[in-house]
């Protein structure tokens, strides 16, 4: 198991870096003005979506219920887990729908919204690391 468990978290890791990345590349993109930036950001955020991230969340999220039904976790710091993680899903979900968006240049957010949007999964992935740590409930 502690097997499954290194790849879980190197899965994460992964899943988190794109998290992190593709926002940061929404901020950029929204600020472009010259069609070559522009088709240069749709390319690296379609690769990053789907090349990086997407299978880093899947790995991630079968990882983890696997690791789920081997230890038999239970508690309240898991199922805050749990939240955290749909929540985590919604927000990679939101990061398609931008992709989406951009793609098919209809953009309609400027590069402040993503600037705050690249912070939610910070945010998650400090509660989620600290609840599966210290358990604190």
């Amino acid at each position: 198991m502690l097997w499954i468990k290194s790849f879980h978290i190197i899965a994460m890791v992964t899943w988190f870096a794109g998290l992190f990345y593709l926002p940061r590349l929404y901020v950029y993109h929204a600020q472009a003005t010259d069609k070559p930036s522009i088709e240069r950001f749709k390319v690296m955020e379609r690769k990053l979506f789907f090349g990086i991230m997407t299978p880093g969340g899947i790995v991630t999220l079968v990882l983890g219920c696997w690791l789920w039904l081997g230890y038999g976790f239970s508690g309240a710091w898991l199922m805050w887990k749990l939240v955290l993680v749909a929540l985590v899903i919604l927000h990679h979900l939101w990061c398609y729908k931008a992709l989406i968006a951009f793609r098919e240049n209809r953009n309609t957010h400027g590069h402040v919204y993503y600037r705050w949007m690249n912070e939610l999964p910070v945010l998650a992935l400090i509660a989620i690391v600290i609840l599966v740590v210290v358990k604190p409930i």
